[in-house]
């Protein structure tokens, strides 16, 4: 038997956001830690979605079209 440490990270709803490869045909004995602060350098490569990749354009400014107080961010 031997440890081999993974770090798995959720969405929003609590679904893994990506599925590790397991050895097949084998058993495993899982225990979650979750962690206080997530590591600060793992970097996440964040993708469009492929139904809208090359069809989006930003015109204006986008930030400045709502009010601040409307987009419910932390301070």
């Amino acid at each position: 038997m031997y440890a081999e440490r993974l770090i798995l990270e959720t969405d929003m709803s609590g679904n893994l956001k990506v599925m590790p490869t397991l050895p097949a045909n084998k058993q495993f004995e899982v225990i979650f830690l979750l962690l206080e602060k997530p590591d600060s350098t793992v970097q996440v490569k964040r993708i469009p979605h492929p139904d809208i990749v090359g069809r989006v354009q930003i015109l204006g400014d986008i930030m400045g079209s709502t009010p601040e107080t409307d987009w419910d961010l932390l301070a």
